[in-house]
């Protein structure tokens, strides 16, 4: 299924990878110290912050994954992008980005240990370091799996090759080559994939002719003709959707828990907002991300939609291969798509376009892994700092460098393992279900109960990490053959797809974190003071406003006030 290319596509990627490249090595003079290099030197204007925060999330999962999503799931893996992110991005911006900011911590880790206590800053920044190797493996997999089918590459060249690149700029320019090249990425991605979207809705007929195209779908699989072009309309029970959860999975486990548990304590996303140059401009950011974020699906869902159409249609000539289980390999949804539709010139820019995606998806995460590495385990385990001495900022300048090479090895490594799932999104979502849903609980906790303390939330953190791995290896999804999709303990139920175990990993995980965290505060005594808690805690912290004085559309509340109506519009016009 190799892509035959012109020398004009291979002359748009070879641009791509010299722009990419070069913005790292023009920052690299600027990487005088640790903090320029981790952190950016807190100095990103709003947009640019907005759109990283975006970008970051715009990789492997987005592009690659949710396409592949979309052909197996229909317009409810558009809940990933309205419910399922956009009122987590809200409370982000106006109740969380406060106390990140100006706590002054350098990380979500950092900031568990001013609201905490040290052990469970150390338990959480292992879990996320783990989460950050593997999710950037998923990315690295993905790309080499695109040079591999597209290019004729092999697989495992491909992706040192891919890992190499990503290397090259994150390790010259830090966060901000990070930051620079995601904002470059997004605007190719949108740009590279909108004529794919044009082309294929013309040949389906438009909106109106892919919903009769999909009717008949639907209805021999056993669901309403108009299920694969709703949302929440047959969520009623789980077996009348494609997706397999009822109203209480998605709205709970994906529109709370895995959400906020995601946009609201993910270090890889939060870094962007904590990049940004004051406190207003920092809670803007996840605000200017969620307008371009609800648009979205209309980009890299829809066309997953329509080959599923394709697909049942003999006369398109329309296939996805198999994968090594034998079922249909979501993954390679996109590329098909590029291949069927897009002519010389333009299919290698939607080829950069998905080159793109993925090494922002790879960036973001070793540029996460690399600041949590060095803050919150090199520095506070290893070599504590004993000084504020420019020689000191460059010694861990250093580590944060070694540590960008060691998580690319890493990652390098869970890229093998993302090979085993057919859908790279479910894979994601079982990482996120583990990790962010637990942490989730003990943040909210903390931030709006004073009374929480730092033993309580070490094991509210720690058994509900562990719960929902129990949960996942003693459950499986229908059809699973890899061990790595649960069922490695025994198989005590089999739910109909992976999303729905995910979901309901996540929701155990936030529920047994919440309850022991709770449970235990009113059995242990807070250590620290009202004073040390001012700043990390809602009902201790002065509301200060800052911007009365711009207009409604410049302040954070009448940003939020805009997303959330066309957010609404949204879920009224796709219900």
């Amino acid at each position: 299924m190799r892509v035959d290319l012109s020398w004009i596509d291979y002359l748009i990627m070879i641009i791509y990878f010299i722009f990419v490249l070069g913005i790292g090595w023009f920052l690299r003079k600027f990487m005088k110290n640790a903090n320029a290099f981790l952190e950016a030197g807190r100095s990103m204007p709003a947009w640019v912050a907005g759109l990283a925060f975006i970008s970051t999330n715009l990789g492997a999962l987005e592009v690659m994954g949710m396409t592949g999503s979309g052909m197996k799931y229909g317009m409810l893996t558009t809940h990933f992008y309205w419910i399922g992110a956009i009122p987590a991005m809200i409370f982000l911006a106006l109740f969380m980005m406060p106390f990140y900011y100006g706590s002054k911590a350098r990380s979500v880790p950092e900031f568990l240990k001013l609201r905490y206590d040290e052990k469970t800053r150390g338990l959480n920044a292992i879990l996320f370091a783990l989460m950050t190797v593997l999710a950037s493996g998923i990315s690295m997999y993905a790309l080499a799996l695109l040079m591999e089918n597209v290019l004729g590459w092999d697989f495992n060249l491909s992706l040192w090759i891919s890992a190499l690149i990503v290397l090259g700029y994150t390790y010259l320019g830090g966060l901000s080559s990070a930051i620079y090249n995601e904002v470059l990425q997004f605007f190719i991605i949108v740009i590279g994939l909108l004529p794919l979207v044009f082309l294929a809705l013309k040949d389906v007929g438009g909106w109106i002719g892919l919903k009769a195209q999909l009717a008949p779908i639907a209805i021999s699989k056993g669901y309403a003709a108009d299920a694969y072009t709703s949302t929440w309309m047959y969520s009623g029970h789980a077996s009348a959707n494609p997706l397999g959860v009822e109203w209480f999975g998605i709205l709970f486990g994906l529109g709370f828990v895995l959400s906020f548990g995601y946009w609201c304590t993910n270090f890889l996303i939060v870094q962007r907002a904590f990049a940004a140059e004051s406190k207003a401009a920092a809670r803007k950011v996840p605000l200017i991300g969620a307008l371009p974020k609800m648009f979205i699906p209309f980009l890299i869902i829809v066309p997953g939609i329509i080959a599923l159409a394709l697909s049942h249609d003999p006369g398109k000539g329309f296939v996805i291969p198999a994968d090594p289980g034998g079922g249909l390999n979501y993954n390679l949804t996109i590329i098909m798509l590029l291949k069927q539709y897009l002519p010389t010139g333009v299919l290698g820019l939607g080829i950069t376009a998905l080159l793109a995606s993925f090494m922002s998806g790879m960036a973001g995460n070793v540029s996460a892994f690399n600041t949590v590495w060095t803050y919150d385990i090199y520095q506070s385990y290893i070599r504590p700092r004993t000084s504020d001495e420019e020689g000191d900022g460059k010694h861990y300048l250093k580590v944060g460098r070694i540590a960008t090479v060691f998580g690319i090895l890493l990652s390098i490594a869970s890229a093998y393992i993302a090979s085993k799932f057919g859908n790279i999104m479910d894979f994601l979502q079982t990482i996120f279900s583990l990790i962010n849903a637990p942490l989730f609980a003990v943040i909210f906790l903390g931030m709006f109960w004073k009374r929480t303390t730092g033993h309580a939330a070490f094991t509210g953190l720690l058994l509900g990490f562990l719960l929902a791995l129990l949960h996942h290896g003693l459950t499986i999804p229908a059809g699973a053959t890899s061990l790595v999709k649960g069922g490695w303990i025994a198989t005590l139920h089999t739910y109909p797809v992976e999303m729905a175990q995910n979901f309901w990993t996540a929701i155990i995980a936030f529920g047994v974190s919440t309850t022991v965290t709770i449970g235990l505060t009113f059995l242990t005594k807070q250590k620290k003071s009202d004073e040390e808690l001012t700043g990390l805690v809602y009902s201790l912290t002065p509301r200060t406003i800052v911007d009365k004085d711009l207009p409604w559309y410049q302040r954070p509340v009448g940003l939020a006030i805009l997303v959330s109506v066309i957010f609404l519009v949204l879920t009224i016009l796709f219900w």
